[in-house]
């Protein structure tokens, strides 16, 4: 369990997802007040409201969808900055710290390489890509000398040739 866990987080921009979550959480939570207050508040508090979410969906993105990575790096950067100015400092810009950081990592992640699973199996691949070398399918008998077309050749296409008494190839179309 533990193994699948680490390669699935290795497997995309993990940390930085988090911090973008984390950031849209805080810049989310700090106007979120009780009705009466935020009925009061007005239009300010929904500016905040949305750029967290859009920080937290940028996050998700990152985790599970992460060949969206650079879109979701650079729309996280840009929504903690606009948070900056648009909601309580960014979260006293902490969000906006947190933020800029998180999307600064979901946008420099690079996918890794997979490694072999066990030795076991590269074992067992490196076994089944020796039995099917040229010398033993010659040695088998399965292939043939190649065999040699005597008479005219005549042209069937640009460019294609056709074997005496066989069908042409299919034009190609451009």
């Amino acid at each position: 369990m533990l193994l699948t866990w680490r390669r699935w987080r290795r497997g995309r921009p993990f940390w930085g997802g988090l911090a973008a979550v984390l950031a849209g959480a805080e810049i989310c939570a700090i106007p979120l007040a009780p009705l009466k207050i935020m009925l009061q508040q007005g239009i300010a508090g929904i500016p905040s409201v949305l750029m967290g979410l859009v920080m937290i969906v940028m996050g998700l993105s990152a985790w599970f969808a992460p060949h969206y990575r650079g879109l979701a790096g650079v729309l996280t950067v840009l929504c903690a900055a606009a948070a900056l100015v648009m909601s309580n400092l960014g979260g006293f810009l902490i969000g906006t710290i947190i933020g800029i950081l998180g999307g600064s990592l979901i946008f420099a992640w690079q996918p890794v390489a997979p490694e072999p699973e066990t030795a076991a199996d590269t074992a067992i691949a490196a076994d089944t890509a020796t039995t099917a070398t040229p010398a033993a399918v010659a040695e088998s008998g399965a292939v043939s000398e190649p065999r040699t077309v005597s008479g005219p050749r005549t042209v069937a296409g640009p460019g294609a040739l056709a074997e005496p008494g066989g069908s042409a190839p299919a034009p190609s179309e451009p």
